[in-house]
Parts: C-alpha cells; sequence; structure tokens
C-alpha cells in the first residue's frame, strides 16, 4: 500500500470504499435516478430499485441518504433480509431504537404505532431494505400490511426495495400483489458504459490527491470490460493494477498490466 501510494504520489487509498457521502461518483444517467427517488420520497411514495451486482445501488442509496439529511425525513437501513418475519421485525425495531417484544404481533405493532408517532411529529419514516430478492415470502406476505394506515388513506411511510433484478419478478407474483400495487414507483438502475468507467477511475484517483494521467485508455477498457461494468470490480482490479505497476516501478498502468493481473487470476492453483 505505502509502495504505490508513493510511487503514484497518491495522498490515500483511491479504489477503497470508506469514502464520505459528499465524495461518491455518480455518472448523469445515476444523478437523474438519485433526483427521482427524491422525488418519489417527498411525495411519501414507495419504491423498488433494482440492478445487477456492483451497478452502484448502495452509491444511489448514500447519495440518498445525503439528499434527505434536512430533518423532514427519517431513514432506517435493514440490509439483513434472510429474516422470517418476527426477526425481520425484530431487527427494524433495534434499527428503530424500540424494545423489541416477544411476539410477532406486538413487534409489528410497536413499528406501526412508531411510524404515526413520526408523523405526528413532521417526520417521514423511510424504511430502505437492501438485498430484498431474499426476502422470507412469510415478510413479503405481511409488508403491504405495514404501509396500510387510517383505513389505507394516509401515506405514513415509504419503502424502498433494493436488489438484484429478480427482486421484480418475485414482486410480479400473484401472491405478492397488494404488496406490488402499493409500490408506485420501479426503478432499474443500470451498468456503466466505458466513458463512464473512465470517468470513475479519473474522479477516484483525483480525489486521492493524483494530478496527473495514471491508467492508459486500453487499460481503462479492458478493466471495464473485465469488470463487467461493475464500480466493485473495476476497484478490485484497478487497485490490483496500481501495485503490480508500483512493485515494478512502472509509472503508467498500461495495457499489459492489467492484461497479467487477469491471466493470473484465470490460472487454476
Amino acid at each position: 500500500m505505502t509502495t504505490y501510494l508513493a510511487s503514484f504520489s497518491l495522498n490515500n487509498a483511491p479504489f477503497t470504499k470508506e469514502i464520505p457521502d459528499t465524495d461518491l461518483w455518480m455518472p448523469t444517467s445515476k444523478k437523474k435516478l438519485v433526483d427521482d427517488l427524491v422525488e418519489a420520497i417527498e411525495a411519501r411514495a414507495s419504491v423498488m430499485l433494482a440492478g445487477e451486482p456492483g451497478v452502484g445501488k448502495t452509491t444511489v442509496l448514500r447519495a440518498l441518504r445525503h439528499r434527505l439529511g434536512d430533518g423532514r425525513f427519517r431513514l432506517t437501513y435493514c440490509h439483513n433480509a434472510t429474516l422470517g418475519r418476527r426477526d425481520f421485525y425484530r431487527q427494524l425495531c433495534q434499527a428503530l431504537g424500540l424494545a423489541p417484544s416477544a411476539t410477532a404481533a406486538s413487534l409489528f405493532f410497536a413499528v406501526s404505532s412508531h411510524v404515526q408517532d413520526l408523523s405526528r411529529e413532521q417526520k417521514h419514516p423511510v424504511f430502505l431494505l437492501d438485498e430484498a430478492h431474499l426476502l422470507h415470502q412469510d415478510t413479503l406476505d405481511h409488508l403491504h400490511i405495514l404501509l396500510n394506515y387510517e383505513w389505507d388513506s394516509r401515506a405514513l411511510l415509504s419503502l424502498v426495495l433494493v436488489g438484484l433484478p429478480e427482486l421484480h419478478d418475485r414482486l410480479e407474483l400473484r401472491r405478492n400483489r397488494s404488496l406490488y400495487s402499493r409500490i408506485q414507483h420501479r426503478f432499474a438502475i443500470g451498468t456503466l458504459t466505458p466513458d463512464d468507467s473512465a470517468d470513475y477511475i479519473g474522479h477516484r484517483l483525483a480525489q486521492a490527491g493524483c494530478q496527473r494521467e495514471v491508467f492508459t485508455s486500453d487499460a481503462v477498457a479492458i478493466i471495464h470490460e473485465a469488470a463487467l461494468a461493475s464500480l466493485r470490480e473495476i476497484d478490485r482490479i484497478a487497485g490490483l493494477a496500481l501495485s503490480f505497476a508500483a512493485k515494478r516501478k512502472r509509472k503508467l498502468v498500461e495495457r499489459d498490466v492489467v492484461e497479467a493481473i487477469l491471466a493470473a487470476e484465470a490460472r487454476p492453483n
């Protein structure tokens, strides 16, 4: 780490996930998606956001959190979707700072009462359920009830269901139609273009203090293709490429550096 930071005049590792919300990179298409999400939440609607692994769903959620941080909203993030209904509501209670009860009915009552309390305080609760494609069916069967307040006449809560594309397929099942009909906005997050990948790598290097070109254009093109336009994979491959180049006292990450890394990974152990 220290070697490649010095070699490329970097202040810190450029391809780490430990970056503040204010420094997040986002292409124009995803900025518009965040705008659409903010508009939906401000309208007290519920949302589905689906996309392939690594395309930036969590980045979009972090940008959404930053945009909604003005005190009018209370965001609660749940990332463990592999729970039955009672444990799901227990997790939600803990995330909300409520004392978990023993039974599923009392857990649900505590959450729904908390939602109504927030409404009286002029705060709109938003529950962000990540990896929602993994939700247990018994939890999906019940979520639409969590959205029902005052004879289904008031929108006191917004659900944001985030997951892989199969989330859309699950919600379309007849058994989930009550929930699906209450998800007013259904967004799909697309993959990066080659230009997006180049811009992303340049942005991350600039954030780390780099003032010159480090990755050649053909090296970036190979990273984009190998990463299948996944930000997570771009981070991984680009970080390895910096380290590989630094150890060989290279001042540029060229095509052959990336090819060597990918070839080494393709060889059997």
